[in-house]
């Protein structure tokens, strides 16, 4: 897809602080476990004091602050008048030693547009809302979006109790820990009547902008995931004192699982999967014993809600009969689910607009990712803005993207907001 060449710029344009989105930026950042990147997991005390930090700072700005019972944090500017409400906001959890800006930079965006906003003249006609939800990442507990599932209503407290982490601690467990109350799980859900749109901003963590010097993504799309936990149970016994022939690896089963993997999504049939392995516990851990029981999970991404759902239940006949050849017991367990979305045509629509408008080229893309705005798409129109993540690295301590692009981004936003609440204040949903 072509570049859309660039305009001139506006004279009459509110630009955002580069240099103060570059500050917030390291303040989150310096809240990490010690290590290498930033690992700030979802449900643990630090998320919980970055989102302390980002309630500090609205605070100040004058907007009113409130945490519900999943954990997300809500600051509202009032309007001229009652009404469904426009937002934007992301995530502040991070995977093991990952990057600075992936959640955190729609975040930021999210607090340097309530600082513009602070500085127009006059109020907005409708209410503006900012959010920071909790708990994005799938790396603790297996499931993504934990926050905006909540808000959507997607979330019961059985599902609470049943997901478990590395630890076997619960959520509902890691919940209460940090002082939420998973019990109240069901207050979280927002009602479709009081928003009016929700817009995320987020870095892309893939190379299609910087590799076509192109300022602002466009999301017309978001794929939908399908995750396994699988296990198999061999047995474990001496290296040296057991046979080729007489072994039950494990190991080797789970290998032949990952080939799999990797087959079936670079068959023909399936342009456009994505499949993974991110994750493998490997027991005893010896080195001269044969690995007795393997844990490990597979990550299905798809465009196709039909072919997602089926990859999953093929791969899932596959390494059964894996597991069988080679003596090994097999078991599984879907522990994340989420359908693939289309963004409405409004919203993409005055993104690209407002991103024109402001000078800065744009181009439409899908998502691979995903993300809390997939989630709120079920509640209320949504729309996503990419910035460039420099060599598309995401998820890692290398992860990096430019100040001055998340200012750009968060302008586009804060025209984008403005032009929607415009357009309902004049009876058009912008949607």
């Amino acid at each position: 897809m072509s570049t859309v060449p660039t305009p001139t710029p506006m004279p009459t344009t509110t630009r955002i602080d580069a240099d103060g989105i570059a500050r917030s930026i390291a303040a989150f950042a310096a809240l990490s476990e010690p290590g290498a990147g930033v690992t700030r997991l979802g449900y643990s005390a630090l998320e919980r004091e970055a989102h302390a930090v980002f309630a500090r700072h609205m605070r100040e700005l004058g907007l009113e602050v409130r945490q519900d019972a999943a954990g997300n944090t809500i600051a509202e500017a009032s309007g001229r008048r009652p009404g469904p409400a426009i937002g934007t906001g992301s995530h502040l959890d991070s995977v093991p030693q990952g990057g600075r800006y992936d959640g955190i930079a729609g975040v930021c965006a999210a607090m340097a547009v309530a600082e513009a906003l602070r500085e127009r003249p006059e109020p907005t006609n409708l209410p503006w809302r900012f959010v920071v939800f909790a708990a994005e990442e799938g790396a603790r507990f297996g499931q993504a979006c934990n926050g905006s599932r909540a808000a959507a209503g997607a979330v019961s407290q059985a599902d609470l109790d049943r997901l478990v982490d590395a630890t076997g601690t619960s959520m509902s467990a890691a919940m209460t820990e940090v002082g939420l109350a998973p019990r109240e799980i069901e207050t979280a859900a927002w009602l479709a009547e009081d928003w009016a749109a929700f817009i995320e901003l987020h870095i892309e963590q893939g190379t299609v902008l910087e590799a076509s010097s192109t300022r602002i993504g466009v999301v017309d799309a978001i794929s939908g995931s399908s995750r396994l936990q699988v296990h198999l149970d061999g047995v474990a016994s001496h290296t040296g004192g057991t046979p080729m022939h007489q072994r039950h690896d494990a190991l080797v089963a789970a290998a032949e699982c990952v080939l799999t993997c990797e087959r079936v999504a670079n068959d023909l049939s399936h342009h456009g999967t994505r499949v993974t392995v991110g994750r493998m516990d490997v027991l005893p851990g010896s080195i001269t014993t044969i690995p007795g029981r393997v844990a490990f999970t597979v990550d299905v991404r798809d465009f196709d809600s039909e072919r997602q759902r089926r990859t999953a239940r093929m791969l899932d006949r596959e390494f059964t009969a894996a597991a069988a050849r080679r003596g090994v017991g097999y078991r599984s367990t879907v522990i994340g689910d989420t359908s693939p979305v289309v963004l409405p045509i409004g919203i993409v629509d005055t993104i690209a607009a407002k991103a024109s408008e402001l000078g800065y080229s744009y181009r439409l893309l899908p998502s691979g990712a995903s993300h809390d705005a997939q989630q709120i798409s079920r509640v209320t129109p949504t729309g996503m803005i990419f910035v460039p993540s420099i060599r598309g690295l995401s998820h890692v301590p290398e992860e990096a993207t430019d100040p001055a692009d998340i200012a750009r981004g968060a302008e586009v936003l804060f025209a984008s907001m403005l032009a929607i609440d415009e357009a309902h204040t004049s009876g058009g949903a912008g949607e």
